[in-house]
């Protein structure tokens, strides 16, 4: 199953349950789903497994109690550590901290910690049957979703009692899944399929030389960075690029040639949802390439050039329920131009930006654009980071799809 939980920084807090020795299972899964996994356990929880393990697994420290042990006095921020998670899961949540949970007792640093919390919270149950069927368990249930909370369903099966029934912690790859799948009904992208051209191309002149612009391609990884956090699946179709990029919702293309470049979006360009052309294409290539090194001489040398595929006009040319972006880097009149371009290419927004601007344009950490929809109606942004104009871009298209 795709994992949605990249990036994301997940507090788990442990209680007091046989079910505990499972959470190492947890941990990992986070990790190895790419989240940054903090723990904090009630004093009792350290009986059924160790804070070194879990240290050792998330490779982060372990928080037991408000103040460190070694008689430094140091304080455990338990309001940080709640502002600090994107959501937090109680696992096992035992039928004694679930009451402490309704009730808002604070006996300890995870319920100190889950007061604190502006994220959201779940929690895996996990007890044995009859406490599980219990009136007041259940009502504690009903009482904790009615705060917001979000219950991972207990599973059935042999209890630690011996009795067999509805009480056991969902297993760790059920929780992974039930929060995967519960982040991606949230989503505005859940379901969509992007395809996102980024970097430069090279165009061969022989085996050593090339024709190719400064571009790094940032601004199209962050572009897919978006796309992913949103909840879509991503093809990147990156040209050289001395950046890479791993999320699991990110599949990435690489190329060299405007040529490769074609080919790859050719491909796919059919099944998107979304297309966003940031690459910075050669518009012309050698017309010969030389098979070997051309060795330099006293006179003077000459490239005869040919016309590359205009990517972003084919996909405008064949597009049918595709949204389609794509880039204008101009000089000069570069309003006026980026217009031009948009209605020409048939394309529904178009993201402009000016090598005038200071800050923005090719290599840098930053940039200025203005969006220009098909009705030609213009927003303008300041400087940002790359990362927020993906973000801005995507608001956009967003609201486009939806209008």
């Amino acid at each position: 199953m795709t994992s949605l939980l990249s990036g994301k920084k997940v507090l788990i807090g442990v209680t007091a349950g046989i079910a505990a020795y499972k959470i190492a299972s947890l941990v990992r899964l986070f990790v190895k789903a790419d989240a940054e996994v903090k723990v904090i356990m009630t004093p009792q929880a350290k009986e059924f497994v160790t804070p070194l393990t879990l240290a050792t697994l998330s490779k982060n420290p372990v928080y037991s109690s408000f103040y460190t042990s070694d008689g430094s006095g140091e304080w455990h921020n338990h309001v940080e550590l709640g502002l600090w998670a994107d959501f937090m899961v109680i696992a096992p949540a035992t039928a004694n901290t679930l009451s402490k949970m309704v009730s808002g007792a604070c006996d300890n640093i995870l319920l100190a910690t889950y007061l604190s919390a502006k994220c959201p919270v779940y929690f895996a149950p996990a007890m044995d049957l009859d406490m599980f069927k219990h009136l007041a368990t259940q009502r504690n249930f009903e009482m904790l979703e009615s705060y917001g909370n979000r219950m991972i369903p207990a599973e059935s099966g042999e209890l630690a009692s011996g009795l067999v029934g509805q009480g056991r912690m969902a297993e760790p790859e059920n929780i992974i899944a039930f929060i995967n799948n519960d982040f991606g009904q949230e989503l505005p992208l859940q379901g969509k399929k992007v395809l996102i051209t980024a970097g430069p191309t090279y165009e061969a002149i022989d085996p050593v030389r090339f024709i190719g612009n400064h571009s790094s391609g940032r601004m199209g990884i962050e572009l897919a960075k978006t796309a992913a956090s949103l909840g879509a699946a991503v093809t990147l179709v990156l040209g050289p690029s001395a950046l890479s990029v791993t999320h699991p919702l990110i599949t990435v293309v690489n190329v060299v040639s405007a040529a490769q470049m074609f080919e790859a979006v050719e491909e796919r360009f059919a099944s998107c949802d979304i297309a966003i052309a940031s690459a910075a294409v050669a518009d012309y290539r050698p017309q010969m390439v030389a098979d070997q090194k051309i060795k330099k001489s006293d006179s003077s040398f000459a490239i005869q050039l040919e016309r590359t595929t205009d990517i972003l006009n084919w996909m405008g040319s064949v597009k049918k329920q595709q949204f389609l972006v794509g880039f204008a880097l101009e000089t000069e009149n570069e309003e006026a131009n980026a217009k031009k371009k948009l209605q020409k290419k048939n394309l529904d927004l178009i993201v402009l930006n000016s090598l005038n601007d200071k800050g923005a344009g090719f290599k840098g950490q930053t940039n200025k654009v203005s969006l220009i929809n098909h009705t030609l109606a213009v927003k303008a942004f300041e400087l940002k980071s790359k990362a927020a104009v993906a973000q801005d871009i995507f608001n956009e298209i967003n609201e486009l799809i939806d209008a």
